[in-house]
């Protein structure tokens, strides 16, 4: 029987008595969505399903993304990312173990970011007395916007913003430890099928219709329309804003979660506390999203 109930922090829920092996039928699902857009993050708890149903749960949402960094994509299962720090035998990365190191918010550097993301976890660290390490950060940037004052928002309404998936690579290789498998050069051939994006800074939620502050510290490059120098200050002031602890939910993984993530209204942060022999392995999966649209004027 499913339960849900709301996770400590600003946001969030925990759903419990689901095997998400049997398909759940349409009004469970339903249920699901309906939290996912209600609190931006859900757990469904104790999960220990095999990536064909993974995937098929994952396409209820919608249709699935293939990684741009297609070496990391899990083996006959190619809409299935592996992240991770674990090595095979021959020492070769199982998965990309840099993952999510910024704040950023997923494919936002696409025309159509995405939708949501659905991890599982198989593997969590844990330090010496069994308390779990690699932490994810969740950030509500529909919160975030809802809190500014009515000047804020009046200066924010029509500006648009470029993001870039190159600036996110980079941020990401420059906070990458020495020693640590994973990360490669972008070819040429990457690098032409994620050109830079533009989106509203404040934009519509698809199917709530909330407006959410859309831009975020891993992947904006620039706000355009505005006199040289305001730009980059108001994009740090603003991703300051939606990263405070009020805005904040900090998810402390359990083998077997499922964690779904509202990827429009949310941006966040993989902690980085933990390295061999704490094994974290994990396998995502991402629904493809709609072209973001500007508020409109009441």
């Amino acid at each position: 029987m499913m339960t849900l109930r709301p996770l400590p922090g600003p946001f969030g829920a925990e759903i419990t008595g689901l095997d998400l092996a049997v398909a759940p039928d349409e009004a469970i699902f339903g249920r699901i969505v309906d939290a996912l857009h209600e609190y931006a993050v859900v757990c469904i708890r104790d999960q220990r399903f095999a990536p064909p149903q993974h995937i098929d749960f994952s396409r209820r949402f919608g249709e699935l993304e293939v990684h741009v960094q297609s070496s990391f994509n899990l083996q006959g299962f190619p809409e299935i990312y592996c992240i991770s720090n674990c090595l095979d035998a021959g020492g070769k990365p199982l998965g990309l173990a840099e993952a999510g190191r910024v704040w950023h918010t997923d494919l936002s550097y696409m025309a159509e970011p995405s939708r949501c993301s659905l991890l599982h976890a198989l593997e969590v660290p844990q330090d010496g007395e069994g308390r779990p390490l690699g932490d994810t950060m969740f950030a509500n940037a529909r919160m975030a916007y809802a809190a500014l004052p009515a000047p804020a928002k009046a200066r924010l309404a029509g500006l648009e913003a470029v993001h870039s998936y190159r600036q996110v690579y980079e941020k990401i290789v420059a906070k990458s430890k020495p020693g640590r498998q994973g990360l490669k050069p972008l070819s040429e051939e990457q690098k032409r099928k994620v050109p830079p994006a533009t989106h509203p800074l404040v934009i519509a939620h698809p199917y709530t219709g909330a407006p959410i502050l859309f831009c975020n510290d891993g992947i904006t490059e620039s706000i355009l329309g505005l006199p040289e120098g305001e730009g980059p200050a108001l994009l740090a002031e603003l991703c300051a804003h939606v990263t405070k602890p009020a805005f904040v939910y900090r998810h402390k993984w359990q083998a077997g979660d499922l964690l779904i993530w509202d990827n429009i209204q949310t941006q966040h942060l993989a902690v980085d506390d933990y390295w061999l022999p704490q094994r974290r392995r994990m396998q995502r999966t991402t629904v493809k999203g709609r072209a973001p649209e500007a508020v409109r004027a009441a």
